[in-house]
């Protein structure tokens, strides 16, 4: 424990993420540095596979959205994704601290632990799914090599960016970035010369239906959402509030807009078999040399789940050095990813949302409109705040009973709540949206009751 639980002798370099919470960060990320970072997490390979969880929604895939209003759904829902994104970016820039860290002054010191426990188990499942996606992806490419090399790769790979995080992020502006905008266009241009199938129709045998829609756009939206309690690790580096929130809502949704299309289209030629969705990118001229760009690429995002675990965690042990954790985390995915599948991802999607829409909710309204104008309490000695925990819960129950997933026993025990209540969900309710309304309207009413003692609101932020 002491190797990993120390005060720092040495502080990290001026341009680097410090080692410990005991250590400033730096102002050294521009909005290109910050749009780079954001448009290359928005192209992922799972934008390709997680396409078809867009256009069925439907746990048992018996409807389907007809292509036009999958991308249509997946615009909405990237959209809206993008600009929650771009309100979880604003406390981390102004502030300097990490997103586990600003749930302290939300809800106070110690009730900050279970969001960060959350986080931190959510962070492990994306950082081992993304190691899978991109040693599934390799495959395809070359099967020459075994399974478990790719695995390996990958994961030292994301170690290393993990141990130097703004340096990685740099590395992207000014390389990566470039490939994979060059790659999507070479995709487009590609794939609109196939004689596409009728995109007014469902590409799959499930029932057409446009029923589905709002469904569809949650889907989108949580790939997006995924991202919130990960966003101020970065933007605490940014060099002003007003370039990390465009650079978050501008870049993410827009290359995440182009990914999810061009994945749709995939679909199309396909007819809805996402198992087959790469085969048409691989069956192109030169199509394997560009999916290649994607398949390195991919490490960007295991790089940020791996350093955002990390810093998680020192909101629990403050002087934790990152970079043992960032080496411990990423051996732990390894393992994982050499030992586990896929999974049911829409349903682990579907948790994500439940979870940290309703908590983005909270944390807008108390940040911009409650206590956090006049100064959040960020010490380890912030009081509890148990109102803000009340409309997390509120949020959050209205985001299960309006969609409560696939994920087994837990789904079947909120749809008998619901008949139980005699609540029917209509076709346009949203999940994502109401259950963000229910918790920030919460969070209002809360904030407007006069705490009976603790810490001002007003102490000197700090995170020691």
């Amino acid at each position: 424990m002491k190797s990993v639980v120390r005060a720092a002798t040495q502080d990290a370099p001026r341009d680097e993420a410090p080692y410990t919470l005991d250590e400033e960060a730096p102002r050294v990320l521009g909005f290109w540095d910050q749009s780079a970072f954001w448009a290359n997490l928005g192209v992922s390979l799972f934008a390709f596979s997680g396409a078809y969880t867009v256009l069925a929604p439907d746990e048992n895939g018996a409807a389907q959205l007809p292509i036009t209003a999958g991308i249509v759904a997946m615009i909405v829902g990237t959209v809206l994704g993008g600009l929650m994104l771009g309100l979880a970016a604003v406390p981390g820039a102004r502030t300097g601290q990490p997103a586990m860290v600003l749930l302290r002054g939300l809800f106070g010191a110690r009730l900050s632990y279970v969001p960060t426990a959350l986080n931190i188990v959510q962070l492990v499942g994306w950082g081992t799914f993304e190691l899978i996606v991109i040693a599934d992806a390799a495959r395809q490419l070359y099967d020459g090599v075994p399974r478990w090399a790719y695995v390996l790769a990958a994961g030292v790979l994301t170690t290393v960016l993990a141990i130097w995080p703004l340096g990685s992020v740099r590395l992207l502006r000014r390389y990566v970035t470039a490939a994979v905008m060059i790659a999507l266009v070479y995709f487009y241009l590609q794939l609109l010369r196939e004689p596409l199938p009728d995109l007014g129709a469902a590409p799959g045998s499930g029932t057409q239906s446009w029923s589905l829609f709002w469904a569809g756009a949650d889907a989108a939206l949580a790939v997006s959402i995924s991202w919130v309690p990960l966003a101020a690790d970065y933007t605490r580096h940014a060099r002003s509030a007003r370039g990390a929130f465009g650079a978050a809502t501008v870049a993410y949704a827009a290359t995440q807009i182009i990914a999810y299309v061009l994945g749709l289209l995939a679909l199309a030629l396909v007819a809805g078999d996402s198992a087959q969705v790469y085969t048409p990118f691989l069956g192109v001229t030169l199509g394997a040399w560009f999916f290649a760009v994607f398949v390195l690429r991919e490490a960007d995002q295991s790089f940020a789940n791996v350093y955002s675990t990390a810093v998680s965690i020192q909101n629990i042990v403050p002087r934790a050095d990152r970079r043992v954790l960032a080496v411990a985390l990423g051996a732990l995915i390894t393992g994982l990813a050499l030992v586990l599948d896929m999974g049911d991802y829409a349903g682990f999607l579907s948790l994500i949302g439940s979870v940290f829409v309703p908590m983005l909710g909270v944390l807008a309204v108390d940040f911009f409109l409650g206590r956090g104008r006049r100064g959040w309490n960020l010490s380890a000695a912030a009081p509890s705040r148990w109102g803000m925990i009340a409309a997390w819960a509120i949020g959050f129950v209205t985001y299960q009973l309006i969609n409560p997933g696939s994920v087994g026993g837990w789904s079947a025990l909120w749809t008998d709540l619901r008949e139980l209540l005699g609540f029917t969900p209509q076709p346009w309710t949203s999940a994502s949206l109401l259950s963000f309304l229910a918790a920030g309207l919460a969070a209002l009413a809360a904030g407007r009751i006069r705490p009976s003692g603790g810490a001002a609101a007003t102490e000197p932020v700090t995170s020691r």
